[in-house]
């Protein structure tokens, strides 16, 4: 049995473009269309600014 997918669908609140996220980003994690923040790293799970979409299931 699996535990919950570590990456995540966001969608970029400035341009919707849909990208695909680690959910413990060591790093920001900009939108590779438009440069706007997707997620910045708490030290756990990402603090989003854009839409969580889904979760990847392996």
């Amino acid at each position: 049995m699996r535990g919950p997918s570590p990456f995540w669908v966001v969608k970029c609140p400035d341009c919707s473009t849909e990208q695909t996220v680690f959910s413990r980003p060591a790093t920001v994690v900009n939108c590779g269309v438009c440069g706007a923040t997707l997620a910045t790293p708490t030290g756990g799970l990402a603090k989003l600014r854009g839409e969580l979409v889904r979760s990847l299931t392996g």
